[in-house]
């Protein structure tokens, strides 16, 4: 790690809770907020989060699958995300189309936001609604900043979902 961590505080406690309490308190419960009052299917949401890990290299957000009503994707689910683009060239993809485009504007909003494209709304506006569009870029948002900020931090190998 690479933030000193007190002998005996948890180390995302510590750097979220009492490190920068006011900024770390509010970014946990909208970190949190984004797992409980999201209302994008699972599929949808995990391709965009699990795509975003990847990117952002984060230990803990590769591992973790979000459950809801006691259901999780399938094991699979992760390799048909990393080649999400290839398998949509050759028309394998299992992936439905809305988890195909949500892990496309994943990738395309943290690598390079300059070249989200008309012909990428497009897709999008077919797809999504704008409250949609709206919620799965605060989503990006959150996952893209604090997934970074745990793994350059060396703090994704202790990591938890923040609690509010």
């Amino acid at each position: 790690m690479f933030i000193e961590i007190p002998e005996g505080e948890h180390p995302i406690n510590y750097v979220w809770g009492k490190l920068v309490p006011g900024i770390g308190v509010a970014a946990s419960k909208f970190a949190g907020a984004v797992y409980t009052d999201s209302t994008l299917e699972l599929e949808t949401f995990e391709a965009a989060r699990i795509r975003m890990a990847q990117i952002n290299g984060c230990i803990f957000c590769l591992d973790w699958r979000t459950e809801r009503d006691g259901i999780k994707v399938d094991a699979e689910f992760d390799s048909h995300v990393l080649n999400w683009q290839n398998e949509v060239e050759t028309g394998t993809s299992p992936l439905p189309l809305r988890a195909q485009l949500a892990a496309e504007y994943s990738e395309r909003w943290a690598l390079n936001h300059h070249e989200i494209d008309e012909a990428l709304w497009t897709r999008l506006r077919a797809q999504f609604s704008d409250q949609e569009l709206v919620e799965l870029t605060m989503c990006l948002g959150s996952w893209l900043s604090f997934g970074r900020l745990n793994h350059v931090f060396g703090l994704d190998s202790a990591c938890m979902l923040p609690t509010q």
